[in-house]
């Protein structure tokens, strides 16, 4: 998962509903824009060793299904999501590649996952939309073998993504009904944006060597995707569901407008403003 969502117990409502399956239908624009990123982390996996790895938040699967071609047959790769769409594609890509990668429905706040089982848990944008990340991550650390490592990639603020925010921004002041602002740390996109809650967040949960640094990721994907993109993904696609027609138009035309010093050609590019966390478990 990348986009913002609702908090508290919202959040497997929306994931379930139109939210995750918009992301199935986007599903090869967003693995491929964030291919570096899946490349990144499938990288970790096999520099460190790991022979067990957990991707939390998986969505589609992409980083898990990357992971498992890095491991082989005698790997392990199991994906968790709250979304059963995006699951249940996750699911269909593993049984058409022919691998062993494995994927769950469930939230890995209480989901009951193998003690100390993992030798690695990895994350592509799928740790900043726990209600209680405390009672997750301390989960999550119960599922690694002492010693075992978390590798998850997380946005930076909306001020160092303007790519992630245009959309929003531009069609908000358009928009008959405005949403509230989001408090600060909310589950959502930028839930992890602030340095010092995250590494509060980890220590709080029992981890131990925390360290987080920034990292800019060159993101690319093809023109003809942006209007599926700003129309069915994040907090504009669930704007755009309650709005009439003229609205609708008003405000994708603005939107397409404002994303073009993104385009160059046939090719939108954007730098993906990031944390790299890395943690180990106790």
């Amino acid at each position: 998962m990348a986009q913002v969502s609702p908090g508290g117990n919202d959040q497997a409502a929306h994931w379930n509903g139109a939210a995750g399956v918009a992301w199935v239908a986007a599903q090869a624009v967003l693995d491929g824009m964030f291919s570096p990123i899946e490349a990144a982390l499938a990288d970790t996996a096999a520099d460190a060793g790991a022979r067990r790895v957990l991707d939390i938040g998986c969505g589609t699967g992409a980083v898990a299904l990357a992971v498992a071609r890095r491991l082989g047959a005698a790997g392990e790769a199991l994906g968790v999501d709250i979304s059963a769409p995006m699951v249940a594609a996750a699911r269909a890509r593993a049984e058409r590649e022919g691998s062993p990668a494995r994927f769950v429905v469930a939230d890995a706040t209480t989901h009951a996952l193998p003690p100390a089982h993992f030798d690695l848990a990895v994350s592509r944008f799928g740790v900043m939309f726990f209600p209680d990340p405390v009672a997750a991550f301390t989960n999550i650390r119960g599922a690694l073998r002492p010693g075992g490592g978390l590798a998850a990639v997380a946005w930076r603020s909306r001020d160092d993504n303007p790519f992630m925010t245009t959309a929003e921004r531009t069609a908000v002041p358009m928009l008959p009904e405005p949403p509230p602002p989001r408090p600060a740390g909310a589950p959502g996109q930028f839930a992890f944006a602030d340095e010092d809650r995250v590494r509060g967040i980890l220590a709080d949960s029992g981890w131990r060597d925390v360290a987080l640094r920034p990292v800019d990721v060159a993101c690319t994907f093809e023109a003809m995707a942006l209007a599926l993109y700003f129309t069915r993904l994040g907090p504009l696609g669930t704007l755009l569901r309650d709005v009439d027609e003229p609205t609708r138009a008003r405000v994708t035309d603005a939107v397409r407008a404002a994303f073009q010093t993104f385009v160059a050609g046939d090719v939108v590019r954007f730098t993906a403003a990031c944390w790299w966390i890395e943690a180990r478990a106790g």
